[in-house]
């Protein structure tokens, strides 16, 4: 009872932990010992300088993990990179030779107009987050592993209207208009805002990683819709209940649309945190692949108006920083007073 050698020798203590060398142990132990023999306080391992199982480290969930990557980016890059290399190669030639492939769809700054890009990671644009989430929907249907999929996302065995599937509705892969329409249609009709469309991919890569499945045609439409069902209720403040998804899919019944929301928190193991940098990091990933694929962000020109509110903002973070600053300062003071008074009480002893 309370022998703290013993605890950090005994390999039972923590089976969790990978197996280390018998001199890293050693020199744990004599550096717990001496701590003790101090009469200090025991000797605490902080959080961050404990190890991590490689394996954890390499199978860390990008919904979770603010440092691993996504995987719709991934999966964008696999057979995009050289249709993306080549596309800027040839708007690097087109520039060069100053041949116009047309119109610009791209509105660039002079003298006398500034244009600047509205959207932000806290205020993001809804057109275009819907068009850079589908977008990633798509890649993961077009560049799957496989097609591991569960009974309650099949859309034959669940279907979401009363029109008949196809033979093939499992084998060919929807267009990227076809997905824009349907997360489009739903997110108009419930009023969603664009923050709701960035946690619903976060939730449907989530989904994919905890049970292992993979977003394919035959379940593609259920997946998403769990996934916009939960983030509209966790995300705004004024949730859409389920039976008005009801209203606007006018075939699916209370009780599937109940079902669905079940087993699919379930699956989440009720993990529907979201953590500030994991959808900064989400955010950010989606303009890569908007970048990548010429998916251009709305400009709109610096007129007074806009000009007077970035002002505000401007100076709203200026005074908040200032705050900041002040009161980090505050604290170095202190602690160099305590240090002082530490030292002099030493001297005088």
């Amino acid at each position: 009872m309370g022998n703290t050698v013993s605890c950090c020798v005994s390999p039972e203590s923590s089976p969790k932990l990978p197996s280390r060398q018998p001199a890293e142990r050693l020199e744990e132990v004599q550096t717990s010992t001496e701590v003790s023999e101090d009469n200090t306080v025991p000797y605490l391992q902080h959080i961050s300088d404990r190890e991590v199982p490689d394996e954890l480290a390499l199978e860390s969930n990008p919904s979770d993990h603010a440092r691993a990557s996504t995987i719709f980016l991934c999966k964008s890059q696999t057979d995009a990179s050289f249709t993306v290399r080549d596309k800027r190669k040839s708007n690097h030639i087109n520039h060069i030779s100053h041949v116009s492939p047309g119109p610009l769809s791209k509105k660039y700054s002079s003298c006398s107009t500034i244009f600047i890009d509205d959207n932000t990671v806290s205020q993001p644009n809804l057109k275009s987050t819907i068009k850079c989430v589908t977008l990633a929907i798509y890649y993961h249907i077009k560049n799957r592993d496989s097609s591991r999929s569960l009974d309650i996302f099949d859309e034959k065995l669940h279907p979401l209207s009363k029109e008949p599937l196809p033979d093939d509705y499992s084998h060919v892969n929807p267009e990227h208009k076809v997905i824009y329409r349907f997360v489009r249609t739903l997110f108009s009709a419930a009023q969603l805002t664009a923050e709701c469309a960035i946690v619903t991919l976060v939730y449907a890569e989530r989904l994919l990683t905890y049970a292992e499945l993979d977003i394919c045609p035959a379940n593609w439409k259920h997946i998403v819709l769990g996934a916009i069902l939960l983030a509209s209720k966790v995300w705004d403040d004024q949730a859409v209940w389920n039976v008005d998804y009801c209203q606007i899919l006018k075939d699916i019944t209370v009780e599937d649309m109940n079902e669905m929301e079940r087993h699919f928190l379930e699956l989440l193991q009720f993990n529907i945190n979201v953590p500030a940098s994991v959808y900064a990091k989400y955010y950010f990933d989606l303009r890569q692949l908007a970048d990548d694929n010429n998916l251009n962000f709305p400009l709109e020109p610096l007129d007074n108006q806009r000009a007077k509110k970035l002002e505000a903002i401007s100076r709203l973070c200026e005074d908040k920083y200032k705050d900041l600053s002040r009161a980090a300062m505050r604290r170095s003071i202190s602690a160099d007073n305590l240090i002082g008074i530490r030292h002099s009480n030493a001297v005088l002893s």
